[in-house]
C-alpha cells in the first residue's frame, strides 16, 4: 500500500454549512453569504436531456437508476479517499463491485498522485459566487491539480462530458482564490465497469469562459424564468 504526503493547508474555515432545496444546493460561507453549489448551477446545461430520458423511461425506472449511480458513486468516492488519507483498512465494509471499481484505478492513483493538498474540502469563490465540494486537490504528475473520480457503466466519450471539466475548472478557481495557489490542470478519473480505467487531462483555462456564460444564464433564469 503506497503511503501518499499530505499538505496540511488552512483555508480559514473547517467546513461550510449546506442546504438542499428545491431549488439545488447552497453553500453558506463562513461570513454568511450564500451561493449556489457548482452542480446547480451546471444543472441547467443538462435539464432538458434529463426530463427527456426520464420521460422515456419511467419516473419509477430513472429514480433507481438514478439511485445506483449515484450509492455507487459515493461509494467509490469514499473508498479512494479513504486509501489517499493512507487508511489501512481502508477495504472494510465496502461491497464488492466498489472494490473492484477501486481496483481497478488503484495502480494509476499509486503511479500518478504525489503530494495531497485537499480532500472532500469545501471551496467557494466570492469572484463566481458559487461553491462546492472538491474531490481531490493534489500533484498529478508533479503538477498540482484538480482531480475529479467518477465511476461509469460504459467508456465515456469526451464531447459528452464538458460538465466535468467545466465544474473541475470553477474549483481551480475557487482553490486559487481562497489560496493564492493557481491550478490549470483538470484530471478526471473514471472506473469503468468490464473496461480499463478512463483518464482526461485538461486545462483550465479552455472551460472558464463557458463556466462563466453559464453561471450568466443561471442568474438570467434566475431573475426571469427559462
Amino acid at each position: 500500500m503506497k503511503k501518499f504526503e499530505h499538505v496540511n493547508y488552512d483555508l480559514g474555515y473547517s467546513d461550510l454549512n449546506t442546504e438542499t432545496t428545491d431549488s439545488g444546493r447552497f453553500y453558506t460561507t463562513e461570513t454568511g453569504v450564500k451561493y449556489p453549489s457548482i452542480t446547480t448551477v451546471l444543472s441547467i446545461l443538462t435539464e432538458d436531456a434529463i426530463q427527456a430520458w426520464r420521460k422515456r423511461v419511467g419516473a419509477e425506472e430513472a429514480n433507481k437508476i438514478s439511485h445506483r449511480a449515484s450509492t455507487r458513486g459515493t461509494a467509490v468516492h469514499a473508498i479512494i479517499e479513504k486509501y489517499i488519507d493512507n487508511d489501512e483498512n481502508y477495504k472494510e465494509d465496502f461491497m464488492p463491485n466498489v472494490i473492484d471499481n477501486f481496483l481497478s484505478v488503484k495502480q494509476i492513483l499509486d503511479n500518478n498522485i504525489g503530494k495531497v493538498y485537499a480532500q472532500e474540502v469545501a471551496l467557494y469563490s466570492d469572484h463566481l459566487q458559487l461553491a462546492g465540494r472538491v474531490d481531490c486537490i493534489a500533484e498529478w504528475n508533479s503538477r498540482l491539480s484538480v482531480i475529479d473520480f467518477k465511476t461509469s457503466k460504459k467508456l465515456k466519450k469526451k464531447e459528452y462530458i464538458e460538465n466535468y471539466f467545466i465544474q473541475e475548472s470553477a474549483y481551480a478557481i475557487m482553490w486559487e482564490e481562497r489560496t493564492g495557489i493557481p491550478i490549470t490542470q483538470l484530471v478526471t478519473l473514471i472506473a469503468v465497469d468490464d473496461e480499463e480505467p478512463q483518464v482526461f487531462i485538461e486545462h483550465r483555462d479552455n472551460y472558464a469562459p463557458i463556466l462563466l456564460d453559464t453561471i450568466k444564464e443561471y442568474k438570467r433564469r434566475k431573475l426571469f424564468g427559462k
